[in-house]
């Protein structure tokens, strides 16, 4: 649970009868509150999806399409569920940018569930009629898969439990199951699946993973699962950093009401998602999504120019001793290196949507990426990078290898990965590393010590990162051990102004 600030301590707290109370310029819900039923149940109620998706279904509510309010659900922890419902499940958006901060209350959660507690509270709005779309925001590790291959990991301790207790799942991919399973039984129709998760043709690949449980837990449900379930590919884009106690109080002086858990985020807001819904869904297009036959190209423009570029500012970006993106990109060498990265190595890799402007795209993601309202701090970037960089960086690897083309800064990268997961900062002071294989990386490094050599060796040969072919190709291994080797020598600065 987030802490109260203590000039936001002595103010009410935000709710449904102290709307009318707001200033004029906060934006606030003005539909009918009694109306609204559900018809999303949203699996990760995280701040990614309080300020994207849930932006969209506001402005459809708004739109007096009523039927669509949303049932979020943590999969672990009830802090958004103690910060949120006792102000009725209303927040703010905070929209920041040089020129100033808009507010806005958002009133489309409904009820935040707390799966670990209930999971049958869940199961059962999962599989109430009115559900029609089940979106997820539970980042790439949720999904309980490898990344290298795409395929569910059926060693994971969360798949083991689900399969042993199918009714009492733990996983994402084991409530969705669990949850079709009984819409099956009960003669419904079964709901969309839609994941906002930077997965590499993310529709498909919860698809596949969603299948195969189903397919191990029984033959008729994989099969029902295999050929009813629409999973829809999207891509999405927003920059939210994490809320800190200073915003909750500035946020809370100019509401005059407390809000135990605003969120943050940047002007720019994209979604793009393919347009196969077999239950029904809101016009979303008429509130700036874009909807299309095939999100692919859409999907990895974002995840190779800006996912990628993010992921190597935050990785070199906190090593040289800078807390946020901003503070990086106006430390010049790592501008430089981010703008050629994009132009020389992960642009070139591009099939573009049709009418794409991708030049325009790359001055855009510059802009953002100073914005200087937007304090993005780069270790909550380099978080979950073993689950990260394969899509973000390594596939541009592999295609520009096959095609004998060099790949310096996309090895830095990595590189500047390899040195984070190491665990010990260019000061010798311990780096906080959040990651499913952190404990492994740490000891894997521990054991090669600061040698370029074995380093690079010792963590190429994670193959849930890196599969069997790229630590076997001298032209993705020797430029990523050069890249770690100039890192421990000269330091992450003076590494991105050589390789710039």
């Amino acid at each position: 649970m987030p802490s109260v600030p203590q000039s936001a301590a002595l103010s009410r707290r935000l709710s449904r009868d102290n709307l009318r109370d707001l200033p004029r310029d906060a934006r606030r819900p003005l539909y009918d509150w009694t109306a609204v039923t559900p018809g999303i149940v949203h699996l990760g109620v995280g701040a990614f999806h309080r300020a994207h998706q849930a932006i969209y279904v506001e402005d459809a509510l708004e739109a007096g399409h009523l039927t669509w309010g949303i049932v979020a659900a943590s999969l672990r922890s009830p802090d958004t569920r103690d910060a949120l419902m006792p102000q009725d499940g209303l927040y703010t958006l905070a929209v920041r940018s040089a020129e100033g901060e808009q507010l806005r209350v958002i009133g489309a959660i409904r009820n935040v569930l707390v799966a670990p507690e209930n999971p049958t509270a869940l199961l059962a709005a999962m599989a109430d009629r009115r559900t029609r779309i089940v979106m997820l925001t539970v980042t790439e590790k949720g999904y309980c898969h490898d990344p290298a291959t795409g395929e569910l990991n059926d060693s994971h301790t969360d798949i083991r439990h689900d399969l042993a207790s199918p009714r009492a799942p733990r996983s994402a991919p084991g409530f969705l199951v669990e949850a079709l399973r009984l819409r099956r039984a009960a003669g419904l129709q079964p709901f969309t699946t839609v994941t906002c998760d930077n997965l590499p043709a993310n529709g498909q690949t919860v698809r596949r993973v969603v299948c195969r449980l189903a397919n191990l837990l029984n033959r008729d449900l994989g099969d029902f699962v295999t050929n009813e379930v629409a999973f829809p590919s999207t891509m999405v884009d927003r920059i939210v950093p994490a809320t800190t106690d200073t915003d909750r109080d500035a946020i809370a002086r100019r509401l005059g009401l407390f809000d135990a858990w605003p969120v943050v985020t940047e002007p720019f807001t994209q979604w793009v998602i393919e347009d196969h819904f077999t239950a029904g869904r809101p016009r979303f297009e008429e509130f700036g999504a874009e909807l299309v036959k095939d999100v692919a190209p859409y999907e990895t423009m974002k995840l190779r120019l800006l996912n990628g570029s993010h992921s190597t500012l935050a990785y070199l970006g906190y090593l040289a001793g800078h807390e946020t993106i901003a503070d990086t990109m106006a430390d010049e060498p790592f501008a430089r290196l981010a703008r050629n990265l994009m132009d020389q190595e992960t642009g070139p890799t591009l099939s573009l949507p049709r009418g794409a402007d991708v030049e325009a795209y790359k001055r855009s993601l510059i802009e953002r990426f100073r914005n200087p309202a937007l304090r993005h701090r780069t270790w909550q970037i380099a978080m979950d990078g073993s689950q990260k960089l394969p899509q973000r960086l390594l596939a541009a690897a592999r295609e520009r290898i096959a095609k004998g083309e060099p790949i310096p800064r996309i090895a830095l990268g990595v590189a500047a990965w390899m040195r984070y997961v190491a665990g010990v900062d260019e000061r010798g002071g311990p780096i906080d590393v959040r990651d499913p294989l952190a404990a492994r990386l740490r000891a894997l490094a521990d054991g090669a010590g600061q040698n370029a050599a074995r380093l690079s060796k010792a963590l190429l040969g994670v193959r849930e990162m890196f599969g069997e072919d790229l630590p076997l190709r001298e032209e993705f291994a020797g430029p990523v051990t050069k890249a770690l080797a100039l890192l421990l020598d000269v330091g992450a600065r003076e590494t991105a102004r050589l390789t710039a």
